[in-house]
């Protein structure tokens, strides 16, 4: 699963009886070499749908990490991309490997150069300042009673008529090698987090379609479903991975 310049898993422990905030501080350098980094056919599946309905003017990615989904903004914005993140370490990753990687285009003016904001997404320091809010691979990190919260947050940096994208994969089927990794997961987590201090809060399974779309409704959004075909379809004909478009 990692690369030869991956984490080791002495490093990999050491992040997991961290906090959050300095599990990834430490995890940043390598953060790029490990399967938790969003893969490329998800982003590009994104970008794509996110560009058939039309650019947009400013957009936020929520808990952007090394910046992965700024890619996709850039593709979609006008104007400005911002990254907001609870890690220092990740955001400095950020600013220096996508700082490197488009400063040439930057200062032609073809695309908008991301801005890094060290906040709390449960806390966003802004106002109405976006049109399209995005977010990938980071709600794990959320238990589901701070989901109003942070999705009534989300609705207040949108400007009226914004969208909240994300990507949602359908669920693993039950008895799938992937379902009991996932449960496995999720219980090795719960029983870390009742042993040790402070808690790193990652879940997997919770995040369910049902229950997120209901949050989102009570928080004011309009939800509706994108299938993203590229990432192909179960054995039933549904997709393998759907975007939540929630509109304000």
């Amino acid at each position: 699963m990692f690369t030869p310049e991956g984490p080791t898993v002495r490093e990999l422990a050491t992040q997991a009886l961290s906090s959050v905030e300095r599990g990834y501080d430490l995890l940043a350098p390598k953060f790029d070499r490990t399967p938790f980094r969003t893969p490329a056919p998800v982003l590009d599946a994104v970008r794509d749908a996110l560009g058939a309905m039309g650019p947009v003017d400013d957009g936020l990615d929520l808990c952007c990490g090394t910046g992965a989904g700024a890619r996709v903004l850039t593709a979609v914005c006008r104007r400005s991309v911002t990254g907001v993140d609870l890690s220092d370490g990740m955001l400095t990753v950020a600013r220096s490997a996508y700082g490197q990687a488009t400063a040439a285009v930057s200062r032609n003016g073809d695309t908008p150069t991301p801005r890094w904001v060290r906040a709390d997404a449960r806390a966003l320091p802004f106002g109405r300042a976006f049109d399209l809010v995005v977010s990938f691979g980071a709600f794990g990190h959320f238990l589901p009673r701070e989901w109003p919260g942070l999705f009534a947050g989300v609705r207040r940096v949108l400007r009226p008529g914004g969208r909240f994208v994300f990507p949602l994969p359908a669920p693993a089927p039950p008895g799938s090698p992937l379902y009991w990794s996932l449960l496995a997961f999720d219980v090795a987590m719960r029983v870390r987090n009742l042993l040790w201090r402070p808690p790193f809060v990652m879940y997997y399974r919770p995040f369910r379609l049902g229950s997120v779309r209901e949050e989102l409704t009570r928080a004011g959004f309009t939800v509706r479903l994108v299938a993203l075909p590229a990432l192909g379809r179960r054995p039933d004909g549904t997709p393998r991975c759907r975007m939540v478009v929630a509109q304000a």
